[in-house]
């Protein structure tokens, strides 16, 4: 548990640059997302590949890993689009509600039963959002781009719960990465269509962010987080993922003063997401949550 932990913890401190790379990177949320996934996708068919790792697996197992990359790659575009159309502390704060996407979607797929007090942390953590939502009339579109991500990223978590009982983390992570940039493939011209861009190609900044985004960002981060996943419950895991707007904002607040533009509703917001990430670890640190009892 202990391992699971520290990888876990390392794993939001990664994630914590996401949005800050969000706001760097001068493509849209379409493009960024491609470009992410081609290279991350590419990345991780060398490694395994010089590794002597890769496994081919049946389209019946395809199927299943290929869907959940479908919900991340989702989840990317919204989480972005979120950041694009707001900021970077908005975009991610709105993604601490994917605790309580957690707990009501855990129990419904899972089949187990709800827990009383992962739902009370949860609201906890959705009215620090409604505060935000209240009171920051100008960043609605923003926190409505956001709140869908969260959902996204809730599920993507769950499905991953299921898919490591069966499979190892490395071969999850590169059918679930590459089907996502296929199918976003697909999607793109028509995407492209209704959000037009001046160029397809990134700059040399652009590209070497997205390097440190697919590399750092990705590869790893989704790799460790996968790991403590074996370990530690879905809930746990993305209610520790709340941690990230901490480690977002301050970079956010030191690279681009954002706290110029950010009210005392949002404070108060972000307060109630802190403690309710510091009471669910007490409880887990005290054994008392239903789902880690199950997930060992």
């Amino acid at each position: 548990m202990k391992k699971a932990f520290l990888q876990l913890h390392f794993s939001v401190f990664l994630a914590g640059f996401t949005g800050i790379l969000g706001k760097l990177i001068t493509l849209n949320e379409g493009l960024l997302v491609w470009y992410r996934l081609l290279l991350t996708s590419v990345t991780l068919y060398v490694l395994f590949r010089l590794q002597g790792t890769f496994k081919k697996l049946p389209w019946k197992d395809i199927l299943p890993i290929g869907a959940t990359g479908v919900v991340v790659a989702l989840h990317w575009l919204f989480f972005y689009g979120s950041i694009k159309y707001s900021n970077v502390s908005i975009g991610v704060v709105c993604f601490s509600l994917t605790s309580l996407f957690t707990a009501i979607f855990d129990p419904l797929i899972n089949r187990r039963r709800f827990d009383v007090a992962e739902m009370l942390l949860s609201l906890l953590t959705l009215a620090g959002i409604l505060l935000i939502f209240h009171f920051d009339t100008q960043y609605r579109f923003g926190i409505i781009l956001g709140i869908i991500s969260a959902m996204f990223a809730a599920l993507f978590t769950v499905f991953n719960k299921r898919l490591i009982k069966r499979f190892d983390t490395s071969t999850i992570t590169f059918y679930e990465l590459s089907t996502g940039f296929v199918v976003l493939t697909m999607a793109l011209p028509l995407y492209l269509h209704f959000s037009p861009v001046n160029t397809l190609l990134p700059s040399g900044m652009d590209f070497l962010y997205l390097l440190v985004l697919a590399w750092f960002c990705t590869v790893l981060m989704y790799l460790l987080s996968m790991n403590a996943l074996k370990k530690i419950s879905p809930f746990t895991v993305n209610l520790c993922f709340n941690l990230e707007p901490v480690y977002s904002i301050v970079m956010a607040f030191v690279l681009f003063h954002e706290n110029k533009f950010l009210n005392n509703a949002f404070y108060a917001g972000l307060g109630c997401i802190i403690l309710s990430v510091g009471l669910q670890m007490l409880r887990v640190a005290k054994g008392k949550t239903a789902a880690d009892n199950v997930s060992h």
